[in-house]
């Protein structure tokens, strides 16, 4: 089971990688919830799709990289290192033109083979400060 899992955490990178949403739609049940600190409205599947397309919108080289992975039971865990370049507005935001690197941990909660829930904690301060929206003194 716990490969299983990790197959689909790479499945869900592979959608982060090439904006394919086919992808999700094999992946993430109907009734998929997200809990997104830094992105309260993005709460069902079809808020994740449009927060995915706007990220890779505004950084058309957007890149996860898995470090870790573990799984147990009816969850996953998985640290990743993201890297993207400011190219375009990103959610109202002037693009830079700035390369940034940041990292996070998302849990996953799986039911019938499906991603059902999801947590975040990702270092979106770090984020901004490297694509130069936020200062960093």
């Amino acid at each position: 089971m716990s490969e299983d899992l990790k197959a689909i955490g790479h499945q869900l990178a592979e959608l982060w990688n090439t904006g394919n949403l086919s992808i999700a739609d094999e992946i993430f049940a109907n009734d998929f919830v997200n809990h997104d600190p830094s992105r309260l409205e993005v709460t069902d599947i079809e808020g994740y799709k449009k927060y995915l397309t706007e990220t890779r919108s505004g950084m058309p080289d957007f890149k996860v990289d898995i470090e870790d992975m573990v799984a147990e039971e009816e969850k996953l865990a998985s640290r990743y290192t993201v890297s993207g370049t400011f190219q375009n507005d990103f959610f109202g935001i002037p693009a830079t033109g700035k390369k940034a690197t940041w990292t996070g941990i998302n849990i996953y909660r799986f039911a019938s083979g499906k991603i059902v829930e999801a947590w975040w904690n990702k270092d979106t301060l770090t984020m901004l400060q490297q694509l130069g929206v936020i200062p960093t003194e």
